[in-house]
């Protein structure tokens, strides 16, 4: 049972016991004087007992002699209200016409009532700390969440490094590489070294920007408003760019950028903009070039 329906069943229980409580309040009260002080009197076993059982079904108790000593007094007030309500009842019920074991009997009802409440109110209450403890076990024993992993950054969109960008080292005789420039300049061949192999694993050639166009239907690199360090992923973007167009696909930079990255290039979305702008020129420039032969 879960920790809701067993609120909402306490609820329901502790209506019936303040109706049972009303009932017995109510004829001890008709069965009093007629004086603020006698019907006050005659009221409070009843209110005493209902303040009680609240009081031990909300309140927890750690130590166990604590707890035997709560149940005996609440047993013993339980008695008191049952024993005075009775009487008073039995009195109030023969008054207003009842007769022969009607009078001995009415009251038990509401007695019983009030006794049946109060134990499963606080049978209640005990099974409701008892789901709490048990949650509170559980989520001691759970394991902690891990920590989100915070996404890689995007890779920048600069292509290795070519031998010829290296600058000029002097050459100084007797250098061994054991000095700082040459050390330096061995670090930087050794990079460029690197650089030049992981661009051969991804299909990549350093000197192809060096390589003459000899199509006439493309323009030449150089002639094109890029960055330096776009230039080198222009072919790749007009493979891309035939793909898309041979599959029948719009050549927008959304496209573009997906199919640069299915091929193996980690591009960011501002880059792919500058290519497909290049592309655009291209194929204006190549369609005014046509038409011009053409007139």
């Amino acid at each position: 049972m879960t920790d809701t329906r067993l609120q909402r069943l306490q609820w329901a229980v502790r209506a019936t016991l303040a109706l049972g409580v009303a009932a017995s309040v109510t004829a001890n009260i008709l069965h009093a004087q007629p004086n603020p002080i006698s019907q006050a009197i005659a009221a409070w076993p009843p209110m005493a007992l209902l303040i009680t059982v609240e009081l031990v079904t909300r309140v927890p108790v750690h130590r166990r002699t604590l707890g035997i000593i709560r149940i005996v007094a609440a047993s013993a007030i339980a008695a008191i209200a049952a024993w005075i309500s009775y009487h008073h009842m039995v009195g109030v019920v023969a008054r207003y016409g009842e007769t022969g074991t009607v009078p001995y009997l009415l009251p038990l009802s509401v007695d019983g009532l009030i006794i049946v409440a109060s134990v499963s109110l606080v049978e209640l209450a005990a099974r409701r700390r008892e789901a709490e403890r048990h949650l509170q076990a559980v989520r001691v024993q759970a394991p902690a969440a891990p920590a989100p992993v915070e996404p890689a950054p995007a890779t920048s969109d600069i292509v290795p490094r070519d031998r010829r960008s290296l600058p000029e080292w002097p050459v100084v005789p007797g250098d061994t590489g054991t000095s700082g420039l040459g050390m330096a300049r061995d670090t930087a061949e050794r990079v460029a070294g690197d650089d030049e192999a992981d661009g051969r694993e991804t299909g990549h050639d350093p000197d192809a920007e060096s390589r003459d166009d000899d199509s006439s239907d493309e323009p030449d690199d150089t002639d094109v408003g890029l960055t330096p360090d776009l230039v080198p992923l222009l072919p790749a973007a007009r493979a891309a760019r035939d793909e898309l167009t041979r599959e029948g696909n719009t050549v927008s930079r959304d496209a573009l950028a997906r199919r640069l990255r299915q091929n193996g290039y980690s591009i960011r979305n501002s880059a792919v903009s500058q290519l497909l702008a290049t592309l655009r020129q291209e194929a204006q420039s190549v369609g005014g070039s046509r038409s011009t032969a053409s007139v």
